[in-house]
């Protein structure tokens, strides 16, 4: 069996308290055929960029480089997060592009790809992950590389005028046909990635997945929707309502129903939005005042990003303009959290809740949706109000989807969640339920896996 060779900006290390999903998965792809993880160390140093850690445990390795602050800045900082983040969420007009930036960004690219050559095995399968890394392939065929590489999208794919519109974005873009296999979410990724190739590309799209560059090589693309272990986290879930923080939520809301919402501090999450439209449920629907609480957890990212600390000043001033209009001494209609809490607890937090609020205004997954639904108690389970523009709404079309920027919309899908019989709630439930069952995690990577070494 060849081994398996993960590459993504930032890796899971052994016994890390806080796993999410993904390392959970790779981690578990790692330890059945045996491997590498390799990426960026977390640290950021005086000197130059490239000094590796090694560290072994079990039949995986894991080996990690260090960045100077320099790189950091101009590849992470800087075109990975003001320039291709807003790109990829449909925001052209948040795209700072500066070539500094974008050569940081390239040299890094190579850096890893020299780093990571000395590393490989001749049958090694090499799977890359994410925008930050787009280029690694290209770079790696250059230096004679000549393993299997596939690529995973974990963001949206915008449509290809969107695309054109970064400077030298040919150049960029062109360079996933160095990968073997490139997997994005949905379908409707896959459709926007092979228009960008046909109509900027100069290449072709068949209708098996194959796709030509206009240099001639061959490569394939397809959707493969990430997910979730619906059964771990409904056993955490189960298990999270004994824990003294998810009591102490549970003590705190009296009858009231709880709606939820978990997002990364992130101008695609839409909360600005998701604010108004739950100002205007309570504007629309005063008989239903003092019986719901919504808290909204939002762990702050990137706050050395102007545009994300404009973000949290906002939300602040909404929130407190929202409970100033409607709040009674015994009531406060929106908790609004900057605090990070553990997988565990938020599972327990997802399981009290009768609402999730889950509506980015662009997302390429949101496994926040998935684990919700998989949390919920079977007997008494909450209603999803999901995005329509968030990835997962291709397959949980069981929520009450909703257009994020129609705030009347959204307002009366809290309602109709709230006002949800039962037997409606339950049934929509077991329907989810069932699909994230049986697409799970384990067959995503799989499936991928199986795709790049077939």
């Amino acid at each position: 069996m060849s081994r398996l060779v993960v590459v993504s900006n930032r890796v899971a290390m052994p016994h890390a308290h806080r796993a999410g999903g993904l390392a959970v998965a790779m981690r578990a792809a790692l330890k059945e055929s045996g491997g590498l993880w390799f990426g960026w160390s977390g640290k950021r140093v005086h000197g130059d960029s490239g000094e590796l850690h090694k560290l072994d445990d079990g039949n995986t390795s894991y080996c990690t480089m260090d960045l100077s602050f320099e790189d950091f800045d101009h590849y992470y900082n800087g075109f990975a997060n003001r320039t291709l983040w807003p790109l990829l969420h449909f925001r052209l007009d948040l795209v700072d592009y500066r070539r500094d930036t974008h050569e940081g960004y390239r040299r890094v690219n190579a850096l890893f790809a020299e780093k990571l050559a000395s590393q490989l095995r001749e049958d090694d399968i090499v799977w890359v992950h994410d925008y930050h890394l787009i280029p690694l392939a290209q770079r790696l065929r250059d230096l004679g590389v000549g393993n299997r590489i596939g690529f995973f999208l974990h963001v949206p794919m915008p449509s290809s005028d969107l695309l054109a519109a970064l400077p030298n974005h040919e150049v960029l873009f062109g360079s996933l046909a160095a990968y073997d296999l490139i997997g994005f979410q949905t379908e409707r990724d896959l459709d926007r990635f092979q228009s960008y190739v046909r109509l900027y590309g100069g290449g072709r799209a068949f209708a098996d997945g194959r796709m030509r560059a206009a240099d001639g090589r061959e490569f394939r693309a397809g959707a493969f929707p990430i997910s979730i272990d619906a059964d771990l986290i409904a056993r955490q879930a189960s298990a999270a309502v004994t824990r003294a923080s998810v009591q102490r939520l549970r003590e705190s809301l009296g009858s009231r129903v709880l709606a939820i919402g978990v997002d990364r501090l992130d101008y695609s999450k839409g909360l600005p939005d998701r604010f108004r439209a739950f100002e205007r449920f309570l504007d629309r629907f005063p008989e239903i005042h003092g019986q719901m609480t919504y808290l909204q957890l939002a762990p702050v990212s990137r706050s050395e990003v102007p545009e994300y600390q404009a973000l949290r000043r906002e939300l602040e001033g909404l929130a407190g303009h929202i409970n100033g209009r409607h709040a009674a001494p015994d009531w406060t209609p929106v908790r609004y959290v900057n605090r990070d809490f553990s997988h565990g607890v938020l599972t327990g937090f997802y399981r009290l809740a009768q609402l999730g609020l889950v509506t980015p205004l662009r997302d390429g997954m949101n496994l926040v949706a998935k684990e919700f639904v998989a949390s919920q108690d079977p007997q008494s389970p909450g209603v999803l109000v999901l995005s329509r523009f968030a990835g997962a709404a291709a397959e949980m079309k069981e929520a009450l989807l909703v257009n994020p920027y129609d705030l009347d919309g959204v307002a009366d899908a809290i309602a109709h969640a709230h006002a949800m019989p039962m037997e409606e709630r339950k049934e929509r439930w077991h329907a989810l339920h069932r699909r994230l069952r049986r697409h799970d995690i384990t067959l995503w990577r799989r499936k991928f896996l199986e795709a790049l070494e077939a």
